[in-house]
């Protein structure tokens, strides 16, 4: 990087203690809920995903409802979570699993990187890995790039939740 450059990276990527906390919430708040505690429901997180188990269906989308609560409360997009279909488990209970979504993909990265060069032809961009460095000379070209991905982010409904790191 030249002197006189600024960058900043593009991720995805969640606090995994915050998500250790909502699920710590959450589990707290099945077993103390009326409707909720006699179901036997349990969440688990293991290194890249939850699972989820409770008695019914529809206990288990009120399971679903309690964990996702918990974690906005937190500051975890929902977008962090890929809900696999539920499935039949022992004594007709049933599970669903839910994969963690962090980091871009490569077509991800290659979207962003062109939605930026298109609009933004100052700015130089750069995939490394699941992140994308975005460098340029004036800071304001910067934080014109942040609020355009932050639009774009919405109104194209992106898989997963940016962030904003790295800022120099």
């Amino acid at each position: 990087m030249a002197a006189g450059e600024f960058s900043f990276d593009v991720v995805s990527q969640f606090d995994r203690q915050e998500l250790v906390n909502a699920i710590d919430q959450a589990t707290r708040e099945i077993r103390t809920r009326y409707d909720l505690k006699a179901s036997g429901s349990t969440i688990e997180l293991d290194a890249s995903q939850i699972k989820l188990h409770s008695a019914s269906e529809m206990t288990l989308d009120a399971v679903r409802d309690v964990l996702l609560q918990k974690s906005v409360k937190r500051q975890l997009s929902p977008k962090i979570f890929d809900y696999g279909r539920v499935e039949e488990a022992s004594k007709g209970t049933v599970r669903q699993t839910a994969t963690l979504r962090q980091g871009l993909n490569q077509d991800l990265a290659r979207e962003i990187t062109k939605l930026i060069r298109d609009r933004l032809p100052k700015l130089k961009t750069q995939i490394q890995g699941d992140a994308v460095r975005v460098t340029g000379k004036s800071k304001d070209e910067l934080q014109g790039a942040i609020q355009l991905l932050r639009k774009s982010e919405q109104e194209r409904n992106w898989p997963v939740p940016l962030q904003f790191i790295n800022y120099r």
